[in-house]
């Protein structure tokens, strides 16, 4: 339903600015063929209120034909062409008014006549459209700049609740219970393997800490904290955790929001490597395809494995932050086969300095 016509008052003002062009066609009429202003009146008025819901048609062809995507030659095509369909329909109304009113009520002009007031109501028909089509896709504009604005305050509100919501999973105490077990029991049988691993894992806490607070950073950043993770489960896990990285530096490069690639490599290592006894190897890539960046976690799974909770849950919150930041230039695609199991990210391709600075 037209926004219009869910606010009577809005309505009742929307037709009484038409009541008024009303007024000046039929006052046009009477300089071009000299007739009564009421008999003017009495052809325009009413066909002025039916074109009135009829340029209410406008909205629907503004939002199927965007200003910013829709291909020039096509958006003038269909432009002029409802326009050109809407006049029509108003010389047909027109006609059909005038026989009524020179059959019923005996005002109407001669045949003649009709042919030259159809011949105004046409041209005026479509110019009135244009004007139509002008104001809503106005008003389109600014609805899209309102929702934009709406969308950023809720992607800011919800990338701070995900970031902390990241980072207690990521200082979970089963993270730092099972690191400060690791440390314990190397203390005495590797005291050089224990002081590296306190080292990974004040490096880890305080680089989780520096990232939550910025509101974009260098993927180059993010996968920067991975390492130190993946360092620290390598201490636990030893050759059963193997990783492999292939990052364009292009890639590198962009803008992501921070945490946002961390819960997928804990996710990959806990479900493709604590579960499997022999171990796994996590595929780490990422790579710009033009405007857009493409990022991949792939880690290898049990088929016979029973379903674990947990792995759902860190999925549906990096959807969320990716649908907060803009649904239509971000995807998740999640691949799930008897062997592996893939998260691919794709988000706009921008670098420091246009337009995704960090935030701070």
């Amino acid at each position: 339903m037209h926004p219009l016509l869910r606010d009577r008052l809005r309505l009742a003002l929307y037709l009484a600015v038409w009541l008024g062009v009303g007024v000046l066609l039929a006052a046009l009429l009477v300089l071009l063929q000299p007739r009564p202003l009421a008999h003017a009146l009495a052809f325009v008025g009413p066909l002025t209120l039916v074109y009135a819901f009829v340029s209410l048609s406008a909205w629907w062809v503004c939002r199927s034909l965007p200003l910013a995507t829709t291909p020039p030659a096509r958006l003038a095509a269909g432009l002029v062409g409802a326009a050109v369909q809407a006049g029509a329909v108003w010389v047909v109304l027109g006609a059909l008014w005038a026989v009524v009113l020179s059959r019923v009520a005996g005002v109407g002009p001669d045949r003649a006549g009709i042919l030259r007031d159809l011949a105004v109501l046409f041209p005026a028909g479509m110019v009135l459209y244009g004007q139509s089509l002008a104001i809503h896709y106005v008003v389109l504009t600014i609805e899209v700049a309102r929702a934009a604005e709406r969308r950023l305050l809720e992607s800011e509100v919800t990338a701070r609740e995900a970031e902390l919501r990241a980072l207690r999973a990521q200082l979970n105490p089963h993270f730092l219970f099972n690191s400060l077990n690791s440390i314990s029991a190397l203390t005495g049988a590797d005291p050089e393997a224990a002081r590296r691993m306190c080292q990974l894992l004040g490096d880890f806490l305080r680089s989780s800490l520096s990232l939550g607070a910025r509101g974009r950073v260098a993927l180059s950043e993010e996968l920067a904290l991975a390492e130190h993770y993946l360092s620290i489960e390598q201490v636990r896990f030893g050759s059963r955790l193997q990783v492999e990285r292939q990052v364009e530096d292009a890639a590198a490069r962009c803008q992501v929001p921070p945490l946002l690639i961390q819960p997928l490599i804990e996710n990959a290592v806990k479900h493709g490597v604590a579960d499997r006894v022999e171990g796994g190897t996590v595929w780490i890539t990422a790579c710009r395809r033009g405007t857009a960046l493409e990022v991949a976690i792939e880690n290898p799974r049990d088929p016979e494995a029973p379903p674990r909770r947990g792995h759902g849950l860190g999925l549906e919150n990096v959807r969320r932050r990716l649908e907060a930041l803009d649904p239509r230039a971000t995807r998740m695609d999640v691949v799930r086969e008897p062997e592996r199991f893939r998260v691919m990210l794709t988000l706009p391709a921008v670098e420091d300095g246009a337009g995704g600075g960090d935030g701070r």
